[in-house]
């Protein structure tokens, strides 16, 4: 069979490949400790489920407008400013299926080959490809774990050329839980602004971020709307994951354009999830607190046992649900590897010891292991104790 250039350019995402190969695995009765998923293991909260059985009773199981309705249009508007500091109106929002094809619809309507997209490293997986989809070049610039993997501008104005059309900032980070600091995303405001840059903000995290960090949008910096874009989900804060429900925030012109390109492919996402988002939006936010405070219990296990382990370094991220540990030290040839490489020491852990996560290097980061501790305790203890057993071991069997 022959596929377009634009399906080549593209590979499947990594995590979902881990996430396969760890269900055949289980599928097998093979107990594994599964550290890949990146999404909440609590359920969705009751006022949310109840709201889309509402709507079932009710029968709003028809279409919508392509948008989305506009109640929920207007309860993120509000929900975004009062959390967030932002400004928008209805006409500037637009519902998605998921922030990932808020990210799709995005990049596409506004890069085209020969543009570039500044993406910073390590990045999540399906960055890098939904731009290479477009035509488009990703511009790789570099976080550095000493500096808790914040996207610095001084680093961003080094990879500007006159092609960049866009920056995506990512922030609390998926694959490192790094935080860029707000007085750094003003700075990185002011550079897009000189050199005529969208700003893209992926918020799918903004609110679980630990100790001094708070949650923080690139939208509530002064006259930002006409560069900024924000990308935000109902996925992580209200443990909606299975819904797919995302959300784009940006200049009405740029909004049209993605409803366009949106009528002509996914439509309006599903009702049912609609109400559900709405019920979100408008109703308590208790779980958020909850979850949160289970997950700083978790960073701080996972981190402490992850550094007990030789050969491993790992810092405190400062958001997020992932550890991000640097396994450099037992990677090669020499006497005490385990693996030659990231990758394959991944898919050693996952065969040898029944651990699953993630290649760094599916992150642009070779020489780290991306790790969810969106996990019980118990499977933290069950997972850092195999991973200890797998590293006491002079090289791989």
């Amino acid at each position: 069979m022959h596929f377009t250039d634009r399906i080549n350019r593209i590979q499947i995402s990594p995590t979902a490949a881990v996430i396969a190969a760890a269900e055949q695995l289980k599928a097998k009765g093979v107990d594994i400790a599964d550290f890949g998923p990146g999404e909440p293991d609590f359920p969705t909260p009751d006022h949310i489920k109840q709201a889309a059985i509402k709507a079932i009773n009710e029968n709003k199981t028809k279409y919508t407008p392509t948008p989305g309705v506009m109640p929920l249009r207007d309860a993120i508007c509000s929900w975004h400013k009062r959390e967030l500091g932002s400004s928008y109106e209805p006409k500037e929002c637009v519902t998605n299926v998921g922030g990932k094809h808020s990210i799709f619809n995005v990049i596409s309507v506004l890069v085209q080959s020969g543009d570039e997209v500044i993406v910073p490293a390590p990045y999540w997986v399906s960055y890098p490809d939904i731009v290479k989809y477009t035509g488009a070049t990703p511009a790789v610039v570099e976080t550095r774990a000493e500096d808790g993997f914040a996207v610095r501008a001084a680093d961003v104005a080094k990879v500007i050329t006159p092609r960049t059309k866009l920056l995506i900032l990512d922030s609390p980070s998926n694959p490192t839980g790094g935080v860029t600091p707000p007085e750094e995303c003003a700075k990185l405001l002011d550079l897009c602004k000189k050199h005529n840059i969208w700003l893209m903000g992926d918020e799918c995290y903004s609110h679980f971020t630990y100790g001094d960090n708070k949650p923080f949008s690139v939208a509530s910096l002064p006259d930002s709307k006409n560069h900024v874009i924000i990308i935000g989900s109902m996925s992580k804060t209200f443990a909606m994951t299975g819904w797919r429900l995302g959300y784009t925030l940006a200049p009405a012109e740029l909004i049209s354009a993605t409803v366009k390109l949106q009528s002509q492919s996914t439509s309006n996402p599903t009702s049912i999830a609609q109400y559900a988002a709405l019920a979100a939006m408008t109703g308590p936010m208790d779980s958020v607190p909850a979850m949160l405070a289970e997950y700083a219990k978790r960073r701080r296990r996972i981190v402490d046992g992850l550094n007990a382990i030789p050969g491993i370094t790992c810092g405190e991220p400062g958001g997020a649900f992932y550890v991000f540990p640097n396994v450099s030290a037992r990677l090669g040839t020499g006497p005490d590897a385990l693996a030659k490489d990231c990758s394959e020491l991944a898919a050693l852990l996952l065969e040898k010891a029944h651990v699953a996560l993630v290649s760094g290097a599916a992150f642009g980061a070779p020489g780290y292991l991306r790790i969810s501790y969106a996990t019980s305790i118990e499977r933290i203890e069950e997972g850092l104790r195999r991973i200890a057993k797998f590293f006491s071991r002079a090289a791989a069997a």
